[in-house]
């Protein structure tokens, strides 16, 4: 290598500062991104899929209708773009994980901002797909860091204790009593 030259590991991506003898100077990966890169020490996951993919929802039908969108330019950076919650939903579909229904059910809730609600005869059908479709849809989002709020279905219903198993000897873990 030579002198004045350095060379900066950002991700997956390799960045060349400085030229090097004979050749064109280096052009940006993606102009513009820098700012976006620095960003993402300060991104702040969601809390749950269903957020992660109301977010989703409402950035593809501002899209849809004209906006034009980039990345971190809203009140809170995220750590991804709309089009990688739709990636992971998209991956789980090719998979067979979930159906074309799961997609249309969370299309339509999606852009209603909402979901199906239990109470509503009507919507019950809907609210067992969209359940399906999320707890799918949790497991890839909390592997790529879009999601890190509790894990879906694991917080005790109405605020139920979770209670230690004994131990084989009869005392419980960390007490020493039985």
């Amino acid at each position: 290598m030579q002198p004045g030259v350095e060379l900066i590991n950002v991700g997956s991506f390799l960045i060349c500062s400085g030229s090097v003898e004979g050749t064109k100077p280096p052009m940006p990966i993606a102009p513009g991104r820098s700012q976006i890169l620095a960003c993402l020490s300060q991104a702040e996951p969601f809390a749950s899929a269903e957020e992660a993919w109301f977010w989703t929802m409402a950035a593809l039908i501002a899209r849809r209708d004209g906006a034009r969108l980039s990345a971190g330019r809203g009140a809170v950076i995220r750590p991804c773009e709309p089009d990688d919650v739709v990636k992971c939903l998209d991956r789980l579909y090719r998979q067979r994980r979930i159906e074309l229904q799961h997609a249309r059910i969370l299309r339509i809730w999606g852009e209603r901002n909402t979901a199906p609600n239990p109470r509503i005869p009507n919507e019950r059908g809907d609210l067992r797909l969209w359940r399906e479709a999320m707890d799918r849809l949790d497991f890839p989002l909390r592997q790529k860091g879009i999601v890190a709020g509790p894990a879906r279905g694991m917080t005790p219903p109405g605020g139920a204790e979770v209670i230690p198993f004994r131990r084989a000897g009869g005392a419980q873990e960390g007490t020493g009593r039985p």
